[in-house]
């Protein structure tokens, strides 16, 4: 009997060792990656020491925004308070109230104004709310760290779909706005009558991927790098937010010579927001929550779904696009453009505009063929 029983318990134990196992690596993996991560930046905050203590530590003072984000052009500033968290959400709309919803989802380190191009672009059709997520811009910011998991994400954008008076829309989202974008087709399905997503591969794509090839595990630093308190908060803004304005402008990582490229104006804008005291924190929380998150239980997306990629993207590898594909029940189509940056939809935004607008039409008479 005493053996009958250890029988039965073995495959039990067998599998609950495993799951332990593969946890215990798994963290490892994050925690390991995490430090050496960490003790890279270490070593270039002692470069940049000892080229110039000075230079280093200094931060100019930016108490009035530039002209570019009070541009009516883009739209109205706007306010939205959720009942159920009693967070102030700040967006920029454009177009008439009551035509159906566009709304956008921007990444990191963005905010609303990296979405200005399709501002202007989708209003004649589209009420176009571009959003500052939970912790960024004006939108207000919890301190806690557990305030910033995805599914506190995802309800944000539910209830602000139901404060804006709309049960659903077409949805857009850019990198980390990308992550969350997915999440709301997965979980609430019926709140997305489209989805278009630039730059972001399905989460669970993206979970598998990083574990498996090392190319992606260091594309990806900068998650793990940002599991870390303070110390991400601080090496972005030394020398003046150097490493901020070198994500949008340095060869590897910028915009390309055939891209877009950011103005000057466009630049301080960025470092205008994230210059402001603890404007960095809550934009970091969002990633300090990812690794309890992902992988998730339900991964299928039934939405029709447009998934955008610049090819020279530094930060995600290219290969995840495609095998995105087996995650989309629905119409799919994956679009890649070989001469465009992780910043698409500011590098190349004629022509993400022209294939979002392509995307929507076909749906529309496909919708009305029936």
């Amino acid at each position: 009997m005493a053996m009958a029983g250890l029988r039965d318990c073995w495959p039990r134990l067998t599998a609950r060792l495993t799951a332990a196992l593969r946890a215990l690596l798994f963290w490892t993996l994050v925690y390991g990656y995490c430090g050496l991560c960490a003790s890279m930046h270490l070593l270039k905050l002692l470069w940049s020491l000892g080229r110039g203590p000075g230079q280093t530590f200094q931060r100019l003072v930016r108490e009035n925004p530039p002209a570019c984000l009070n541009d009516p052009s883009l739209g109205t500033h706007c306010y939205v308070r959720i009942k159920d968290s009693g967070l102030r959400f700040h967006y920029v709309a454009a177009g008439e109230r009551g035509k159906p919803l566009l709304l956008l989802l921007h990444g990191f380190p963005e905010f609303w104004y990296s979405w200005r191009h399709q501002l202007r672009e989708f209003k004649s059709e589209y009420r176009v709310v571009a959003l500052d997520l939970r912790g960024y811009g004006e939108t207000d910011a919890p301190s806690h760290q557990e305030s910033y998991k995805l599914d506190c994400i995802v309800v944000d954008i539910k209830d602000i779909l139901d404060s804006l008076g709309y049960s659903k829309c077409v949805l857009i989202g850019h990198d980390w706005g990308g992550m969350i974008a997915w999440l709301i087709a997965i979980c609430y399905p019926e709140l997305v009558t489209k989805l278009v997503v630039i730059n972001f591969p399905h989460p669970n794509v993206f979970t598998e991927y990083i574990l498996w090839h090392p190319s992606q595990l260091i594309r990806s630093g900068h998650y793990f790098f940002f599991q870390m308190p303070w110390f991400p908060e601080f090496m972005f803004s030394i020398n003046d937010f150097k490493a901020l304005k070198h994500l949008f402008t340095s060869q590897r990582t910028g915009i390309g010579k055939k891209g877009c490229r950011l103005t000057p104006e466009d630049l301080e804008a960025y470092v205008y927001v994230f210059s402001q005291p603890g404007a960095l924190t809550g934009p970091i929380n969002h990633f300090r929550n990812i690794f309890s998150c992902l992988p998730l239980k339900y991964h299928k997306v039934t939405t029709p779904t447009l998934l955008l990629w610049g090819e020279r993207d530094a930060f995600m590898d290219v290969e995840m696009a495609e095998v995105t594909r087996i995650y989309v029940k629905s119409h799919f189509r994956l679009t890649i453009l070989s001469e465009a940056s992780h910043w698409l939809q500011q590098d190349q935004p004629d022509i993400v505009n022209k294939l979002i607008w392509t995307f929507l039409k076909e749906e529309m008479r496909k919708n009305e063929s029936f």
